[in-house]
């Protein structure tokens, strides 16, 4: 006996065959060596050149109808659990079905229909217990019947009827005369033959499995007043004249948990004492994962039980299979080779619409038709067709944007069939060709992040495919999904996949940057940190530690951001040091160390490309604010005025409007108070566009402030902007910024006469201060509270530095 999740025997044969030909080679042999004259006269002179080759032949294709014969021993056969089972006789009588549990609604309501409609059909998707419900519907119907019930199968054999020979088995029941031929008047003929048989007597008429409506549309509508015909099909039937359908789908978990119960029950060795399945966790388990398919469950039930197989070893053996990442070698089970071997509806579908449906398991959510035309490497107009057969087949169902996905109850079967069906090499390219295809539009799109740079909630007029956040927002989930693969599964990623996966990470990665969702950003860099790749190539490990420190600069973390950033430039190459040198003068600037930052900063600009207009403008950016915190005002102009320049000229408004924040400070510390006017109202307008709070926040503090210390007329409009700069602040974090925000805010309340708000304002700018590690807004929150009478001092600190966009 073999376990759920073990190979199972091994077959004889071969051995038997093997050891027969070494025996009769070593026979012939001496046989050829003692009389092999007498034997070639023999053959020559009796049997003849063509004897041989026909008694060689029939003895090859013995062999062959023996393998062929073994190999038909262990095809799909009909198990003894099987519910509806035509009388072998082929006689037409309604059969019982063999252990039918659960539907009681559906029953209900099918009797209920059958007792005031002429005709009635029992639809649902294939393989999910029509034919036995409508069987049982009968069944229970019987009394109301008593001049016939009658059963035909139109799919006896495994191929549909036509409707000629389905008027053809119906004329032989009832006695009436055949069609004569397949043209529609014939048709028509022997279908009012059978009319005018069945008027005014009551019989029951259950015609299981119709493919098609063309199989049964002769019969309809039907006009005979006491008579009832039954049907059970698929959704193909849907809409048909004069039918009333009733839909039901596949059982719920408790029913489908009694099907194996009861299945197990009816196995050989279901007499042992063994554990009840209906008691189980593991047992409702295995049914989802079979997709709560009636005829599975019960095939499976019915294994279990006769093989004496653990529930707990059935459930690992199938979550293995689905679970375990698709470019790893696996063999699959014996247990899940019964599931997808009774799995009839995906026998049903096309080659191409079956291999579609396993590689569309490897999307984890829902894709649109170009993806998809993608991972199966197929023309999108094939892709449409085969889609259509999936979805009304029940395999797969839409979702907004044009996009599809495997239904979820089947979502683990679908994984079944592909460890089953397609070999690693398949499926490791199908990988690969997702990815690239995730990776190019994705590379696309966030090229068009920084150009567009327009808030979350505009109400976009481009098409979806020409808008990069419409795009990530609504492809987020299967973005995600593929770049964080599971626990383990990155370090064994192919290498052919490895490259568009990483390329894929980093387009995400600036995203997710644009759209400030930080743990995902962290996430992701985390996992491309834990393949194999960031070991053996350390510029990509430098990559990743760059985007650390970056997160964690956002995170206003300035010492774990210097410690990532430290480890980017250790990591990455000239060209791509330059870049993470920047940003690790900027941490340095956040921590006060001033002279290693300008030091990072002077280095960065030295090793970046001449080509490279954008990178220098975020390192002229950085420097005038190092020169600025430094007190250099006119070293910080100039390069505050560079990059203003440059990145106007590059069309980049959230830079553009960074460097005029920081000149504001500037302006108004070389006594230019018109300038820094000018100034504050350019970078206010430039950030209408763009979507940064935070910068936009600084930008208000610092012309605010500049106005409140230069035009102390001016209270009015300095505290409405001091104000809107709060509000910007109020679901964030404390930072300094929020603390000088309150600083200042108390001042213009101070300069308004309202002493009350004003230290409220200046209390709580010394809390957040406190808190955040800013001993100078501190000391003068602390220094106003002790003397509110004091003459307001408060150009003594710049109020808030933008520094270049992160």
């Amino acid at each position: 006996m073999t376990g759920p999740s073990g190979g199972g025997r091994a077959p004889r044969w071969p051995v038997l065959v093997s050891v027969g030909t070494a025996v009769g080679g070593v026979l012939g042999n001496l046989i050829s060596n003692l009389a092999g004259n007498l034997l070639s006269d023999l053959a020559v002179s009796v049997l003849g050149r063509a004897s041989i080759a026909l008694l060689v032949g029939g003895v090859l294709g013995l062999l062959v109808f023996a393998v062929r014969r073994r190999r038909a021993g262990r095809e799909v056969g009909p198990e003894p659990t099987e519910v509806v089972a035509t009388p072998a006789t082929g006689a037409p009588t309604l059969p019982y079905p063999a252990e039918f549990t659960g539907r009681d609604d559906d029953l209900d309501a099918v009797v209920a229909l059958l007792a005031r409609e002429h005709a009635v059909a029992v639809l649902g998707r294939r393989a999910v217990g029509t034919s036995a419900c409508a069987v049982q519907a009968a069944n229970l119907s019987r009394d109301d019947f008593p001049d016939g019930q009658y059963y035909l199968d139109l799919r006896r054999g495994g191929r549909p009827r036509s409707a000629r020979q389905v008027l053809t088995a119906l004329a032989r029941i009832l006695g009436t005369t055949p069609p004569v031929s397949g043209r529609p008047d014939a048709l028509a003929a022997a279908a009012d033959a059978l009319r005018g048989q069945l008027d005014g007597r009551k019989i029951l008429l259950v015609l299981d499995n119709v493919d098609r409506p063309e199989q049964v549309r002769p019969l309809l509508p039907p006009t005979a007043r006491t008579c009832r015909l039954l049907l059970a099909g698929g959704p193909a039937l849907t809409g048909l004249e004069g039918v009333v359908a009733h839909w039901i789908a596949e059982p719920g978990p408790a029913e489908a948990v009694e099907l194996f119960a009861a299945a197990g029950g009816a196995a050989p060795a279901a007499r042992l004492r063994r554990a009840d399945p209906r008691a189980d966790p593991a047992v409702r388990d295995i049914v989802e994962l079979c997709g709560r398919q009636p005829r599975t469950v019960r095939a499976l039930g019915y294994r279990t039980a006769q093989h004496g197989w653990r529930h707990a070893d059935v459930l690992e053996a199938l979550r293995r299979a689905v679970q375990t990442p698709p470019h790893q070698r696996f063999g699959v089970s014996p247990a899940a080779r019964l599931v997808t071997e009774r799995d009839t509806a995906y026998r049903a579908l096309s080659r191409p619409a079956r291999r579609l449906y396993r590689l569309m398991s490897l999307t984890p959510a829902p894709v649109d038709r170009p993806t998809i035309a993608a991972l199966a490497g197929r023309h999108p107009e094939r892709i449409s067709a085969l889609l259509d057969e999936l979805a009304a087949a029940g395999f797969v169902v839409g979702a907004s944007g044009d996009r599809y996905e495997i239904r979820p109850l089947l979502a683990g079967y679908a994984r079944l069939h592909l460890r089953d069906a397609e070999p690693v090499r398949a499926r490791v390219a199908a990988q690969a060709r997702l990815t690239r295809h995730l990776a190019r539009r994705a590379e696309r799109h966030a090229a068009n992040l920084a150009v567009l740079g327009s808030p979350p909630d505009r109400e976009w007029s481009l098409p979806l495919d020409d808008d990069p956040y419409g795009w990530f927002d609504l492809h987020q989930e299967l973005l995600l999904a593929v770049v964080r693969v599971p626990a383990g599964a990155a370090e064994t990623l192919p290498r052919r996949v490895r490259r568009w996966w990483f390329r894929l990470a980093v387009a995400l990665c600036g995203w997710l940057a644009h759209a400030e969702r930080l743990d995902e950003w962290e996430q992701v860099c985390r996992t491309v940190l834990a393949t194999p790749t960031a070991d053996d190539r350390p510029e990509i490990a430098g990559w990743a530690h760059n985007e650390l420190g970056v997160l964690r600069r956002r995170r206003h973390d300035p010492q774990g951001a210097a410690a990532a950033l430290t480890l980017a430039v250790a990591e990455r190459g000239r060209r791509g040091t330059a870049q993470a040198r920047m940003n690790l003068g900027l941490a340095l600037l956040d921590l006060g160390q001033l002279d290693d930052a300008v030091e990072h900063l002077e280095l960065s600009r030295r090793h970046r490309s001449g080509a490279d207009r954008a990178g220098h403008a975020l390192t002229d950016l950085g420097l005038g604010a190092a020169q600025l915190a430094r007190g250099e005002l006119e070293t910080a102009h100039h390069h505050l005025v560079r990059a203003a320049n440059t990145f106007r000229s590059l069309g980049d408004a959230r830079g553009y409007a960074a460097a005029l924040t920081d000149l504001v400070l500037v302006h108004a510390g070389l006594g230019e108070h018109l300038d820094a006017a000018q100034a504050g109202r350019a970078a206010l307008r430039e950030y209408e566009a763009v979507s940064d709070p935070t910068s936009r926040a600084a930008a208000l503090l610092n012309a605010g402030a500049t106005l409140l210390t230069s035009a102390p007329g001016q209270a009015r409009a300095a505290y409405e902007l001091l104000a809107e700069s709060r509000r910007l602040r109020e679901d964030a974090r404390p930072t300094p910024g929020l603390g000088r925000t309150l600083l200042y805010l108390g001042d213009a309340a101070a300069a308004l006469g309202d002493r009350d708000e004003a230290l409220r304002h200046w209390a709580d700018a010394a809390g957040v201060c406190e808190e955040v590690g800013d001993t100078d807004g501190e000391s003068a929150a602390e220094h106003r509270l002790d003397d509110p009478d004091d003459p307001l001092v408060t150009g003594t600190h710049p109020p808030a530095r933008s520094g270049p966009p992160l």
